[in-house]
């Protein structure tokens, strides 16, 4: 909790910043040119107003967009310059320089099987449009994968053991938090035994998310144990101008044959051994097979981008490791530095195909216009559409923010439920016992805009009907909500319309 405090702080300061700054500036300019300001203050709203029509012209996601269009009319010039030096230095960031050369670069090693292909698309007609988007975004379709859902983190992570334990040649891993206690603990002494047995072992965690978990040096207390180690983003203790953009993703690669990837992050509270917002609804997926090369690219990406290690990586790639499994898999990734919006249209997509239901778990629910219209015209065309979100927050400001689309959604028919035991975490859409993606990637602008993410798409193989299960169960858990459950009073109703606004910041 205490780590939310100091980046919902951070954020707000940021708000605050661009206020002072426009005063200053302003009270500068007045005392300067006494005889010139209302020309100078012309000049200024003039190009704040270029700005904005800027970027209405080139958003691919007008919601999000709202908020800065909303601050550089209000202060033409704070809002204004801190827009500019945000993009300028995105542009600029060494790191995202680095991240986009290293995205080229793994341009080169996207293939899709024809055969599958064409087996794919036989199988289901119908969703042609939505098959040919995932190899047209660079990422591909596998068969003779097996995959293996586990409905809760302590489920998962004994598989998770087991599987480092046997590793062979080595084992890489990403994740936004790792925190020490009996999870990682646990991982971290097979890590050092593999190490003394040949095994290469790389580690990478996101900066901040890590920030109140482990020490600001604990890249090099890896390296001396032998581990090869980096933090992603590294945060300026100052001002981090780019902290928008975290690696959120979740992937374990051991030997080129096993994959993992899901919810959870790598302390406790994702396994329920430290009990934070009561019972951790979370999850871990497995695959084993040819799909995990999907999983071995996006990692090799970013680690790449940072360290600079790898010319080829297919010599980490294995062939010829088929498991005996029905369906397709199709490992993915989001990345904020282009213009796709790979995870949305996934998401729009299953919901747009759907016949009969879609069920959703997501932990937070701060979403555009875009997904509220896509979510409602789903319902309305008789889908039977179910929303499960936490029932105890982790942060009860954007908790309340996602309740504040409770109405508009069920007023269009989409059927709302709070997980009584505790909190979801869990990130999942399943779809007519045939479509489902698991991965990192929540309702929120985040997810969908802001961060490293990546999911698993899964069609008509055995994951989905464990999915199928988890949701059934879920929901036997969980209480749905009336109108007369969601009632926040005027006052409550317009700050939280504020701060929707401002959700891309929180």
């Amino acid at each position: 909790m205490e780590k939310v405090k100091k980046v919902l702080l951070s954020r707000m300061m940021v708000m605050l910043y661009v206020i002072v700054f426009e005063i200053l500036i302003l009270v500068w300019l007045c005392s300067l040119f006494p005889a010139v300001t209302g020309y100078i203050s012309i000049g200024l709203r003039v190009l704040s107003v270029l700005v904005v029509l800027a970027i209405i012209r080139n958003s691919r996601h007008l919601s999000s967009d709202l908020m800065w269009i909303i601050l550089i009319l209000l202060f033409p010039v704070g809002g204004t310059a801190l827009y500019l030096f945000l993009i300028l230095n995105l542009v600029s960031s060494r790191t995202f320089k680095s991240i986009r050369k290293e995205e080229k670069k793994t341009e080169r090693y996207a293939y899709q099987d024809p055969h599958v292909f064409q087996e794919l698309v036989a199988s289901e007609p119908s969703l042609a449009s939505l098959f040919r988007f995932i190899p047209n975004e660079g990422f591909s379709f596998y068969k003779n994968t097996q995959t293996n859902y586990y409905p809760l983190g302590e489920l998962g992570f004994p598989h998770m053991l087991a599987d480092m334990k046997q590793a062979k040649k080595y084992i890489f891993m990403e994740y936004f938090i790792i925190e020490p206690g009996r999870m990682w603990n646990q991982m971290l002494e097979i890590l050092e035994e593999k190490v003394k047995e040949g095994v290469e072992v790389r580690v990478m965690y996101d900066d901040m998310g890590s920030m109140n978990t482990l020490p600001f040096d604990y890249v090099k207390e890896l390296e001396a144990k032998g581990i090869k180690a980096t933090s992603f983003n590294r945060i300026n203790p100052a001002l981090n101008i780019v902290m928008n953009h975290r690696d959120h993703r979740k992937i374990m690669v051991i030997d080129g044959v096993i994959g993992y990837s899901g919810g959870i992050n790598l302390a406790d509270e994702y396994i329920n051994k430290k009990e934070r917002f009561g019972h951790w609804k979370d999850n871990v997926i497995r695959l084993e097979g040819p799909a995990v090369w999907g999983y071995l690219k996006i990692f090799l990406t970013n680690w790449n981008a940072l360290r600079h290690e790898d010319n080829d990586y297919t010599i980490f790639q294995v062939e010829g490791h088929e498991m005996p499994s029905s369906g397709f898999v199709a490992p993915y990734a989001e990345t904020p530095l282009d213009d796709e919006l790979t995870s949305q249209c996934i998401y729009e997509d299953i919901l747009n195909s759907a016949t009969r239901y879609v069920y959703i778990m997501t932990p937070y629910l701060i979403i555009d216009s875009s997904m509220v219209n896509t979510l409602i015209h789903t319902a309305k065309k008789g889908v039977d559409v179910r929303l499960i979100l936490p029932g105890v927050p982790d942060k009860k400001v954007i908790w309340d923010i996602g309740r504040s689309f409770y109405k508009q959604l069920m007023d269009g028919g989409v059927k709302i439920y709070q997980y009584r035991p505790g909190f979801v975490h869990s990130k999942v859409f399943v779809s007519d016992d045939r479509i489902a993606t698991v991965g990192t990637i929540n309702l929120d602008y985040r997810s969908l805009y802001l961060h490293f993410e990546n999911g698993t798409l899964l069609f008509k193989n055995e994951a989905v009907q464990e999915v199928v299960q988890d949701m059934q169960m879920t929901l036997k858990a969980c209480d749905q909500m009336h109108k007369e459950n969601i009632k926040l009073g005027v006052f409550r109703n317009f700050i939280l319309s504020i701060l929707r606004i401002f959700a891309p910041m929180l």
